[in-house]
């Protein structure tokens, strides 16, 4: 595990609208917005006959909830490509999910606001669950069209060997 140093001039937290998303070595263009992480662990509550009329507690199951991913609509097709490997419409009996390869491990990255890589986290063994390839149509609206990605997940960590970046300054020209 790497050894972390703590910026003492960094006093502001970091923002969330700097992220990269990468899958199979490559980085997905245009996601604009992915749900925030959060796993929950059962609590496991016994008691033995002569203990007092209260419970002890210790860790359960734990289960992480699906990520959800965002971006306008494009011509780039990885989103769909995805999907269908867990279910392919009309691809006949057998065929229907690719079960070598549905499940995918992803990189989340975060960047400060200068652009430098600050904290990344590892995401195990995502699959489609739920994929929506337009949002609503609408005459009267002026907005994207925005395609959505449920992604279960089996597990995520921090990457600790990202180290915290050494903040850039500005020095005035002489």
């Amino acid at each position: 595990m790497a050894q972390f140093t703590v910026n003492a001039q960094r006093f502001d937290p970091y923002k969330n609208f700097k992220f990269r998303v990468k899958w199979d070595g490559v980085y997905v263009m245009g996601v604009s917005k992915l749900s925030g992480f959060k796993r929950t662990t059962e609590v496991v509550k016994h008691r033995e006959g002569g203990d007092p009329s209260s419970s002890r507690k210790s860790p359960g199951r734990t289960e992480y909830d699906a990520l959800t991913l965002e971006r306008g609509v494009t011509h780039d097709p990885v989103f769909e490509q995805w999907a269908n490997k867990v279910w392919n419409f009309g691809s006949g009996l057998g065929a229907e999910v690719s079960l070598k390869d549905f499940r995918k491990d992803l990189i989340i990255e975060l960047y400060n606001e200068a652009g430098q890589l600050a904290i990344a986290y590892k995401v195990y063994r995502c699959w489609v669950s739920e994929y929506q390839p337009v949002s609503d149509f609408d005459a009267n609206a002026n907005a994207v069209l925005i395609q959505h990605l449920k992604l279960e997940t089996e597990g995520w960590e921090r990457d600790y060997e990202v180290p915290e970046p050494s903040e850039p300054t500005f020095t005035e020209p002489a």
